[in-house]
């Protein structure tokens, strides 16, 4: 196979390259394949020893020029990986990941222009499967991982020829076909930037293969700190994720949403205005990311809604969000949907969540009232694909 990049960014990983690192030289079918490491936080003495290993293990590593100040993101992290990798072919991994043997080769031999290939997760019984992973337990934390074991199961499915078409790390791809979408989205600092750039994939018309004899060992969120038993490390992540998600939905006017297998299902992206009578400050929180303007009635909550909440956007809220009275909707956005907050509950909520699809199958520019809302399509323009390229 040709000679590719193993991108690795990490945040206080040391516990988990010391394992992850090894793998890649023991198993990968080149042994003169790139490694870079980013460095975007050390609090566990990662630099000292990547310093003292790089030559043992043939590896490059950067350091976060703000280390300990601020942190660079992983999506900005493995776009940096990327960007300094002198091969054609990248693969994007993660820190607590242990790569099969031979993992690389077979995940290669689908590899093709505006195709992505991502290798079968081995993971322990954490989290629920609907079919897009094997759920195995070879140890719960590097200390424990029972290599021997997961290497014989390895060998025991090299010549297994099913493929399926979920993406999730780790994935390969050209280098030259992920520049050409503009790599990830630095809006999605620390999570969510796999499902943006699948999406954008995904209407870019790239095809996703999952070979399943392509395996790496898993250990489920524990280097992104969402699963590591640290409460103060997991509480960052819930935070990360949370305004992450946030983002994400601002940007595609939906949720993240895959098929079981994990392939990606990009919803319509039309220019919708919420009207809302009665509303809230609090829900206004709730409200804002799922619409393109909002327009409520009371000037003071807007205000304050827009200096408590800029400073976790990326996103003008200046030109979201709006007091009725100064504005007339129907002229600036293409779809408008009318409501009174105090008949909203969690089930019509789940129902305005959904109303990119419902707009979809209605067809046609128009009136017409679902529940507590009365939608007004003034056009039916999509926009998602304007999203493909950064």
């Amino acid at each position: 196979m040709e000679k590719i990049t193993f991108c690795i960014p990490s945040k206080s990983n040391l516990r988990y390259l010391k394992t992850c690192i090894p793998s890649i030289r023991e198993n990968a079918s080149r042994n003169d394949h790139e490694i870079i490491i980013f460095v975007d936080s050390d609090e566990d003495g990662t630099v000292e020893w990547l310093e003292q290993v790089k030559d043992e293990y043939n590896l490059k590593y950067f350091v976060n020029p703000n280390l300990g100040e601020s942190l660079f993101g992983i999506g900005k992290a493995y776009d940096y990986c990327v960007d300094q990798s002198t091969t054609n072919i990248f693969m994007i991994f993660h820190a607590d990941m242990m790569l099969g043997k031979d993992a690389d080769l077979k995940a290669f031999q689908h590899l093709k222009p505006q195709t992505v290939v991502c290798a079968t997760r081995v993971e322990p019984p954490l989290h629920p499967n609907n079919g897009e992973k094997i759920l195995l337990d070879f140890g719960m934390y590097p200390e424990e991982f029972k290599k021997d074991e997961f290497n014989q199961y390895v060998e025991e499915h090299l010549d297994d020829d099913k493929t399926t078409n979920g993406i999730f790390a780790p994935w390969m791809m050209y280098k030259e076909d992920f520049i050409a979408i503009g790599g990830h989205d630095p809006i999605l600092h620390s999570c969510r930037e796999d499902s943006d750039v699948f999406n954008r994939m995904q209407l870019a018309g790239y095809k996703f293969i999952q070979p399943w004899n392509s395996l790496v060992y898993h250990l489920t969120g524990r280097g992104a700190g969402s699963f590591d038993g640290d409460p103060e490390r997991h509480a960052k992540w819930k935070a990360d994720m949370d305004r992450s998600t946030l983002e994400f939905i601002r940007k595609w006017g939906s949720n993240v949403q895959h098929t079981a297998l994990m392939e990606p299902i990009v919803s319509p992206k039309y220019n919708i205005a919420y009207v809302v009578k009665n509303c809230p400050g609090q829900l206004l929180y709730t409200l804002e990311p799922w619409c393109d303007r909002i327009y409520i009635e009371v000037e003071d909550i807007v205000d304050i809604y827009i200096d408590r909440e800029q400073e976790n956007t990326s996103f003008d809220l200046s030109k979201r969000v709006f007091t009725l009275s100064n504005n007339t909707p129907e002229w600036e956005n293409d779809i408008v949907i009318e409501f009174d907050a105090t008949q909203l509950n969690q089930q019509n909520f789940q129902l305005l969540t959904q109303m990119p699809s419902i707009i979809k199958d209605s067809g046609e520019v128009g009136e017409f009232e679902i529940d507590i809302f009365k939608i007004i399509i003034n056009h039916l323009e999509e926009y998602q694909n304007n999203l493909i390229k950064l």
